[in-house]
This record gives C-alpha cells, sequence and structure tokens, in this order.
C-alpha cells in the first residue's frame, strides 16, 4: 500500500514567521495517516527543521545541483541538502524548465544525485497547453517520464508529480479524465519498466490544488497525492487538503 503524500512547494515565497504553521498543522493532524511534506526557499531549510523536529512533517529542497561540489555560485549539491536534515528534494519543475532551459538529461541528473544522497526525488513532468491541445499530451508524458526519471529509482527513492504547465497557478485543471487518463499512463510506463516495484511509487497532481478540488482529484485512481504551490503557504488552506487526501 503506498502511502499517500501532500507536498507543499513554497517556490520563493514565505518567512521565518510563516514557519509557524509548522505547529499548527501538528495541532490539527496529530496522527495524520498520510506523510506531509514542506518545500520552503533554501534559505529557510534550516529554521523549517528546527520547527519541525518534534512534528511529523518532512522537510524537503526544491531543486539541487547533479555535482557534489564545484564553482557553482548560487548551487547547492544534494549531499548538503541531506546533511542538514532534509529528506526530499524538488527536480524539473516546469518554471525551472522554462526558466533556466533544464532538460529531462538534467533532471535526471539532479534525481540521479538526490538519491545517491539519500533523498527522495520528486520529479515533475508535465505538457504545455499547446502540447495539450495539439493532442500530444500523453507522448509528451511518456517521452518525459522515459528521460527524466534515472535507472534504478524504486519506491523509497522517486515520486513523480504530473502538473500540467497550463494549470499551475492559473486556476484552471484538466478534467478527472484527463488526469486519470495520465496517472493511469504513468503507471503503465513505470511497471514496464521497474516491474512490480512501480507499483510502490507515488504519483502527485500539481497544478493549482485547492480545498474545493482536492477530495475529486484524490479520489482518483492513482493519484497518490498532491504537489500543491499557493495553497500550501497557510495553514488554513493547506490543512483541508491534507484531511481531503487522509480519507480518500
Amino acid at each position: 500500500m503506498r502511502r499517500k503524500l501532500a507536498a507543499g512547494n513554497w517556490k520563493m515565497n514565505g518567512s521565518v514567521s510563516a514557519l509557524d504553521m509548522i505547529g499548527a498543522l501538528k495541532l490539527k493532524h496529530p496522527e495524520c495517516p498520510c506523510d506531509v511534506l514542506l518545500c520552503p526557499p533554501a534559505p529557510l531549510l534550516t529554521h523549517a527543521l528546527q520547527n519541525s523536529a518534534s512534528n511529523p512533517i518532512f522537510i524537503g529542497a526544491q531543486d539541487c545541483h547533479a555535482k557534489e561540489s564545484g564553482a557553482f555560485t548560487g548551487d547547492h549539491s544534494a549531499a548538503m541538502i541531506a546533511e542538514i536534515g532534509a529528506t526530499h528534494v524538488i527536480v524539473g519543475h516546469s518554471e525551472r524548465r522554462e526558466a533556466y532551459g533544464e532538460t529531462d538529461v538534467q533532471v535526471a541528473a539532479k534525481a540521479q544525485a538526490a538519491q545517491a544522497a539519500g533523498l527522495t526525488a520528486i520529479v515533475c513532468i508535465g505538457e504545455s497547453l499547446e502540447q495539450r491541445e495539439a493532442g500530444d499530451a500523453l507522448d509528451v508524458i511518456t517521452s518525459q517520464l522515459a528521460r527524466s526519471v534515472p535507472d534504478g529509482s524504486s519506491g523509497k527513492t522517486l515520486v513523480i508529480a504530473y502538473e500540467p504547465i497550463w494549470a499551475i497557478g492559473t486556476g484552471k485543471i484538466p478534467t478527472m479524465e484527463q488526469i486519470a487518463e495520465v496517472h493511469g499512463l504513468m503507471r503503465i510506463e513505470l511497471r514496464a519498466r521497474f516491474g512490480a516495484d512501480a507499483d510502490n511509487i507515488r504519483l502527485l497532481y500539481g497544478g493549482s490544488v485547492k480545498p474545493g478540488n482536492a477530495a475529486k482529484i484524490f479520489a482518483l485512481d492513482n493519484v497518490d497525492g498532491a504537489l500543491v504551490g499557493g495553497a500550501s503557504l497557510k495553514a488554513e488552506d493547506f490543512s483541508p487538503i491534507i484531511e481531503a487526501l487522509a480519507a480518500s
């Protein structure tokens, strides 16, 4: 049985004081049957880890470099993230693919570095609106999944987040049928590559997940949780999403 995961990606938002929400989430969900993960900006990671020391909440980073060390100003390695106590790292988010030109090959290298450091890599994939309207969405997902996920991945080292680019931060989401179709395809492709262990790999949906639509999304087959953006910044928004996931 895959343990469900509610992951919050704060992007370049938040503050030290905003991390007080970790305590609020603990009070609301003292014995949550699903995993909860927060990924704040890098400068807040240490503070987040301190706040979560007595809380059942995981802390992760939003990116890592593929190399262990070197002259890469502004970057941080997976080993550094693991050393401070974080457990997960997001790689391949569409905002980084678009803004920094990250390729599937680079994403796979980052995921491999994360796994080698003992982290769980959350690999993001998703199609653009143009690709969706052209009928190419499933081909894009299949290609990204094959090229962005490193060999040797397992349910312990890998989470996949399907985030249609056109749904991120727009308030728009695919139909439930479209989400189910993509998640079903991902499970089939993972089984073909990794065998029985593919059923241990969690598949998250991301893109305008809100308290009002979370329950419908979580009711779909092969949706094991969500990668939540803006709605993860406040406990009053993130908590109902966690509750919907726990009840699914």
